[in-house]
């Protein structure tokens, strides 16, 4: 993105993505009166939930006809499970249409976005699978051959980088795919960050915590003077005699 900016690209950046929202979602913190008899009542947050997916740009807002909002099962928590490849390929196919101009795409790596264009076996995949994507790809092998070296033959035909099939579809129609930097450089720059920090920084981190640990008990100690103790005395001679009077009446 820096470079398309130092390149003066002057195409618009379109972002997208999804989230959700439940059917009685509310502000965690709600406005009340002391007494909880007037205000607003802050809601369980529960009911059925909804699932959007959008796209816009700094340069002209959402797309038009591009907003897709669908029920999610009932029970189902995670709203993930419930956008699909099929439902998110079908609406990105359309948003594409809908953009007036060539357009820069950005999107995050989620499952659903990262079909390849052609699949290949996996690490986990069965000798009988194996066997079949080389048959299908015209590659020899031997029925006797173990698992690791059908693996080794799969190897030579793939591909250094992974190809997308949204991001094949998005060159094609005349636009560019940025795609989100992989999960796993965030682990990178938490190293990094943890081992930025100085025996100074520490220092200065104790005392930040010395000071509020000073406010607090000077805080506790205002509470204790403002707030006198009161003490209830019970006369026992005194209840005894009152309960000997009731039994007498009656």
């Amino acid at each position: 993105m820096n470079e398309f900016r130092r390149n003066g690209d002057t195409r618009p950046v379109v972002y997208l993505d999804e989230t959700w929202v439940n059917q009685n979602h509310t502000r965690r913190r709600i406005w009340q009166n002391e007494e909880n008899t007037e205000g607003l009542k802050v809601s369980t947050g529960k009911g059925s939930r909804l699932i959007i997916c959008h796209a816009g740009s700094p340069s002209f807002g959402f797309i038009k006809e591009s907003k897709l909002i669908f029920q999610c099962n009932s029970g189902n928590k995670d709203y993930h499970s419930q956008m699909n490849t099929t439902i998110f390929e079908n609406w990105f196919s359309q948003m594409l249409l809908n953009l007036e101009q060539p357009s820069i795409i950005v999107m995050d790596n989620a499952s659903y976005h990262s079909s390849l264009i052609e699949n290949y076996p996996k690490s986990n995949s069965r000798k009988a699978d194996v066997q079949q994507w080389l048959r299908d790809k015209n590659i020899d092998f031997s029925p006797v051959e173990t698992l690791d070296e059908l693996r080794e033959k799969v190897k030579p035909s793939m591909p250094r980088g992974k190809k997308y099939k949204l991001d094949e579809l998005t060159f094609q129609m005349g636009h560019e795919m940025v795609r989100l930097p992989p999960y796993h450089y965030v682990e990178t720059i938490v190293h990094k960050e943890i081992d930025a920090v100085s025996p100074e920084y520490w220092a200065k981190c104790g005392e930040h915590c010395v000071k509020i640990q000073e406010e607090d008990f000077a805080k506790a100690g205002l509470r204790d003077e403002i707030l006198e103790p009161i003490i209830l005395t019970i006369n026992p001679d005194e209840s005894s005699s009152n309960e000997d009077e009731d039994d007498n009446d009656d």
